[in-house]
């Protein structure tokens, strides 16, 4: 029986292509996942051990220890310095050739008006034991010395030789610069000499740009303490003897790097240990599966490789009940010789399962050859991956065993037809329209998923409403989660009962299309036919590109939502579109940042870090900006100006304190600004610490009559910004301490992009470290990027889908027109042309494509809009838009692939000639 199986199948390999390009894309994809997984995990592993070098041993912190340990123990391990490790005695201890500690910080490298930013290494006596190598020149040895990455010193115009000032955090807080005030040049910085450069050959400092390596004494003064052993160090990095190969190629003798690892943890202070190279890279990738890495996003892409490999099914189910159809007369004739019911049944799960290994067979190869193709490109080396080949048993059992196991589970009602094929039905002609309904327990299941799934649905976007309308801030803590799954869950219950019923709808709403479409001409007539002659066929097809489709229109909803909600929700929380502001900005910086393009209006003033208190006595921080008048602040600023005037005697404030948000109230109607911190609470400066800053003249006050207008986020650094006349600033009543520039943004009338807007304005400010760049803008243009990038891979994942759907398309055409050979050969034969045929099955892929489309976009559209109620209500008032574009698109190539998948079917119907077709038929 099963060589008559493998005879058929030989026979009917045309009809099995179809069903076998879907399986072979969806095991490709769940491949791929596998693959790729394992290519990030050991990519990620190897770039959490890289900054070990070349040791084979490690010491660390010992978290399980570190749980029960007191809170004195827990902050002493965390501080640990360099003189707690001990060492010179760790380097006298027998068998250990070489130590290096785990020293880091950041840097800023400064040479004449260029600065970059990075992060900086202790050196080492053996440069085997640094994560970065030497490309020119030597490391450190002497004081006062560094080695740059080769990126750092092209970006400032250094070589080997050269001298360059470095600086970092701790050292400017330690001069009295972090808060912003002016120091003489030098007192945060040192000179050093660049003894070489450095190249991350791993990318272990990919993020930076690479790791500059400095001398013991610049270490300790970029960490701001007195000598090399106060430096902080929470790891040691060793090479033992016998400890293997780290990278150094060292002979491997457990025992006796063993016997060095004990005598090395005899010093190591309370709460470390000490593990080999190859137990802390297992314990670096067990964390990053557990803690949201690699396993998380496997699951993530596999459930796009299930839900392929589901639409795939619809096709193959479809393969199948037509392959069955048509060997109606051979599986009667077969009963006729003695084939009983079991060997039947037996002889299509057989077809099914040979299909099936070899389609997902196929697959396996296809993914290994994608992501051998990705490794070997270098793209994830560009983003800073050292990315190989990692093959795992999963990657290819995986896969196969799916694809099979799918594909049986989709000819089992075309199995099930085959047993009912009787000996008498040898003799009868053979009828291939399938006519059966629908049953009643599959229209009940489906009513019951989608009734439930709205209760679940309406009861999450009720409890929503009820606790925004009440200001329920304790639901929306403890209990959101569960609502937002609860919505989720009711989603995906409609969804899949909608499904489940497309068998009753879907061919209804395609007859009522059709009908219209019938209007057009004969061929639209005979499309409009012929599609309402195997309604669960027309069902199963249209259901799989429903899925595709609805998921896409879902996100792109969501993420248009998404994008319009969080925008509108940061122009009612800032005032200013953008804001520069920074102790260093210079005026011709200033003026290269106006005259970005986008950039509408921009008002350049001095500013002035002060203090006052509130009626209350309770200090506040607070930046007066000088402007000429309050119609300047009108070009750039959202806000209710009418009337208000800056006059030498008055200062126009906030209503509302930004720190805490309550109203600004001042008792004599008057506000006395000083330089010193005021109040009973200190007044935090900008860095929220207190001050004693006396930058302005410290003797000196301002007193002003306030003017309280609802203006809201101009700085988040300070309880107020408030403007004053800028003549305050020319007579000497204050000082300017910084500049600020507030700039009004128009990208659409200039037709550029915000990221645009706000990469060439951070550009106009990038000779000045201390210049912020913030506001609506920013933060819009990091949502947006970051909304697009999750669109963008969200919907290249469900395009596996859709395209297996649009395969189902041209498969239903082909098994449409192996159908109905004797009807296109009557046609022909009576004076259908050959353009008319090929016009009816274009229609015919037309109506399969659009009905089903449109009703994806309707339908994807309502649950983007639900989904963006539920999560983005928390942050203001929802849009809810239609993406005409992208939902344009979306029919639009829906569209083109169902017309180039009719090409196929087409040419076999009409290439036959009519008294031949007829003959065969």
């Amino acid at each position: 029986m099963f060589s008559i199986t493998l005879k058929l199948m030989r026979k009917s390999a045309r009809m099995l292509i179809p069903a076998g390009i879907a399986i072979l894309i969806g095991t490709a994809f769940i491949c791929a996942t596998f693959l790729f997984s394992n290519t990030m995990t050991d990519a990620l592993g190897r770039q959490q051990t890289g900054s070990y070098g070349g040791a084979n041993y490690v010491v660390t912190l010992d978290s399980d220890t570190l749980k029960s340990a007191t809170d004195e123990e827990k902050s002493a391990a965390w501080s640990t310095t360099v003189g707690d490790f001990h060492l010179d005695q760790v380097a006298a201890t027998d068998g250990v050739d070489g130590v290096r500690a785990g020293t880091v910080t950041d840097i800023t490298v400064v040479n004449g008006g260029k600065n970059v930013s990075g992060i900086a290494l202790g050196t080492a006596k053996d440069q085997r034991l640094l994560p970065v190598g030497v490309a020119d020149g030597d490391l450190p040895a002497d004081n006062g010395e560094i080695a740059l990455p080769e990126s750092v010193a092209k970006q400032l115009g250094v070589h080997v030789g050269d001298t360059v000032d470095v600086t970092s955090l701790s050292m400017q807080e330690t001069a009295g610069t972090a808060d912003g005030t002016t120091q003489s040049d030098g007192d945060d910085r040192i000179r050093v000499r660049v003894t070489g450069l450095t190249d991350d050959t791993n990318g272990v400092y990919g993020s930076y740009g690479g790791a500059s390596v400095v001398s013991d004494n610049v270490l300790a003064a970029l960490q701001a303490v007195d000598d090399f052993s106060q430096v902080c160090a929470s790891q040691l990095f060793l090479d033992l003897a016998g400890g293997g190969d780290g990278t150094n190629g060292s002979a491997s003798d457990p025992a006796r790097a063993q016997a060095t690892a004990d005598a090395v943890a005899k010093l190591l202070p309370r709460h470390y240990r000490i593990l080999s190279r190859e137990a802390a890279n297992q314990e670096a990738i067990k964390a990053l599966s557990v803690d949201g890495g690699t396993d998380i996003t496997t699951t993530f892409l596999l459930s796009f490789g299930v839900l392929a490999m589901f639409v795939a099914a619809l096709v193959i189910a479809n393969t199948f009940q037509v392959l069955v159809a048509q060997r109606r007369r051979t599986l009667a004739l077969l009963r006729t010789i003695g084939a009983k019911k079991g060997q039947l049944y037996g002889s299509v799960l057989f077809e099914a399962g040979v299909l099936g290994l070899v389609a997902s067979a196929l697959g396996v190869v296809l993914g290994c050859a994608l992501i051998g193709g990705l490794c070997a490109s270098g793209l994830m080396a560009s983003t800073g991956m050292d990315a190989r080949f990692v093959a795992s048993w999963q990657a290819f059992v995986v896969p196969v065993a799916f694809g099979i196991v799918m594909t049986v589970l989709a000819s089992l009602g075309s199995a099930r037809s085959a047993t009912s094929v009787t000996p008498l039905e040898a003799l009868r002609p053979i009828e291939l329209t399938d006519t059966r309904r629908a049953g009643l327990v599959r229209g009940v299941i489906a009513v019951l998923l989608v009734l439930v799934g709205l209760a679940f649905a309406v009861f999450a976007a009720w409890q929503m409403h009820e606790s925004i309308a009440g200001g329920g801030d304790s639901m929306v803590s403890d209990a959101y989660a569960t609502v937002l799954l609860m919505a989720i869950f009711g989603c995906a219950l409609i969804f899949l009962g909608l499904v489940l019923s497309a068998v009753f709808w879907l061919p209804v709403l395609m007859r009522g299309v059709g009908a219209l479409v019938a209007l057009a001409g004969p061929s639209a007539k005979i499309a409009h036919a012929n599609i309402q002659k195997n309604p669960r066929r027309v069902a199963a097809t249209g259901a799989a590109l429903l899925i595709g489709v609805t998921l896409v229109a879902t996100i792109a909803t969501g993420a248009t939502s998404a994008k319009q909600t969080m925008g509108e929700a940061l122009d009612k929380r800032f005032s200013v579109d953008m804001i520069a502001d920074g102790t260093d900005m210079t005026d011709t910086q200033a003026a290269d940042a106006a005259k970005v393009k986008g950039v509408a209006a921009s008002v350049y003033a001095p500013t002035a870090m002060m203090y006052t208190q509130d009626e209350d006595g309770n200090g506040m921080s607070v930046l007066l900006v000088g402007v000429d008048d309050a119609n300047a602040l009108r070009s750039v600023m959202k806000a209710d100006l009418k009337g208000v005037s800056i006059g030498d005697g008055t200062v126009l404030m906030p209503k509302y304190d930004v720190f805490t948000g309550k109203a600004l109230a001042f008792g004599d109607g008057t506000v006395t600004f000083s330089a010193n911190p005021v109040g009973d609470d200190g007044a935090a400066a900008s860095d929220g610490t207190a001050s004693s800053d006396t930058t302005a003249a410290p003797d000196k006050q301002l007193t002003l009559k306030p003017t309280l207008v609802d203006y809201r986020r101009v700085s988040e650094n300070y309880n107020a910004v408030a403007f004053v006349s800028a003549t305050h600033f020319t007579n000497g009543d204050l000082k300017a301490t910084g500049h600020m520039l507030l700039m009004k943004i128009d990208a659409d009338t200039a037709g550029v992009a915000l990221n645009d807007v706000l990469g060439d304005v951070q550009q106009a400010f990038t000779a000045s470290p201390g210049v912020q760049v913030t506001g609506p803008i920013a933060e819009r243009s990091i949502w947006e990027t970051m909304i697009n990038g999750l669109m963008a891979l969200l919907v290249g994942l469900i395009a596996v889908a859709v395209l297996i759907a649009l395969v189902g398309v041209a498969n239903t055409l082909s098994l449409s027109v192996i159908e109905r050979t004797r009807e296109s050969a009557t046609l022909r034969a009576i004076g259908m042309t050959r353009g008319q045929l090929r016009r009816s099955l274009a229609v015919e892929a037309l109506l399969l494509s659009l009905v089903s489309g449109v009703a994806g976009v309707l339908l994807g559209t309502a649950f983007g809009w639900f989904g963006s109620y539920m999560v983005f209500s928390l942050y203001g008032d929802v849009v809810f838009p239609f993406d005409w574009t992208a939902n344009g698109i979306m029919l639009g190539v829906a569209a083109l692939a169902a017309l180039i998948a009719s090409i196929a079917p087409a040419h076999r119907a009409v290439s036959t000639p009519p008294v031949e077709a007829l003959a065969e038929a």
